[in-house]
């Protein structure tokens, strides 16, 4: 898998993607990163990637020349854009969830849009990305963050990311519900004992247990999922 992130701040994203499981998927050749300074498309001597708003109001407004031609850069001879889904991280996108991380995990090639300041030329958004997307109702100082967020939720799921698979398989949302609370060693700490079902050794118990405690979670803390899956 290729991921490109197009940003202003690619320093950004290399500490993070040198460690973890991000960085054992990249050693393993499962995916490989290519970061585009957005500055490097802008054909004045600043580099000025942005410019006031027109009719107006407060705040900067990314242009659409250098996302353009940041994505001609990296696309494949004869495309004037890379293959696969371009995602621009937006406050007006999509709540990214699960199901997106999976669905982008499955490709070949995914490409970021991370903007900045105010906002980003909305040219760009409908004539070079696919989807918009975001990580929730709240707006960051820039699409970086949430770009770094949507990359590990993609690349774990990648087949050999994860040297123990059935721990993805049991973590939050993956059946659309929460996960179940966990305990390690010491059966007893200051007091606060691990619940008795955990350490009887009966699997049956154990499992019947863990999907109670994740079906009453999701009921208190996310009836929306709940919801979700009534419609479905």
């Amino acid at each position: 898998m290729r991921i490109n992130v197009v940003t202003l701040f690619p320093e950004f994203f290399r500490g993070p993607l040198g460690l973890s499981i991000p960085a054992r998927a990249a050693a393993a050749g499962l995916v490989a990163y290519r970061m585009v300074q957005l500055r490097d498309f802008a054909h004045d001597r600043h580099h000025t990637v942005d410019d006031y708003p027109f009719g107006g109001g407060a705040g900067m407004v990314l242009k659409p020349a250098p996302f353009f031609e940041a994505a001609e850069s990296i696309a494949a001879p004869g495309s004037d854009r890379p293959a696969g889904p371009i995602v621009l991280m937006s406050a007006r996108g999509a709540r990214f969830s699960h199901e997106h991380a999976v669905r982008l995990s499955l490709q070949q090639e995914v490409t970021f849009l991370c903007g900045h300041y105010k906002d980003v030329d909305q040219r760009v958004a409908e004539h070079l990305a696919t989807e918009e997307m975001s990580l929730g109702d709240f707006v960051l100082s820039g699409g970086e963050f949430a770009a770094l967020a949507m990359i590990d939720a993609v690349v774990r799921l990648l087949p050999g990311a994860m040297s123990d698979h059935e721990s993805a398989s049991t973590d939050s949302h993956y059946e659309g519900e929460l996960s179940p609370p966990s305990y390690t060693r010491p059966a007893e700490y200051r007091g606060m004992k691990v619940p008795d079902v955990l350490l009887s050794g009966d699997h049956a118990r154990i499992a019947a247990w863990r999907r109670e405690q994740a079906q009453r979670l999701t009921r208190e803390r996310r009836p929306d999922l709940v919801a979700r899956a009534g419609d479905s």
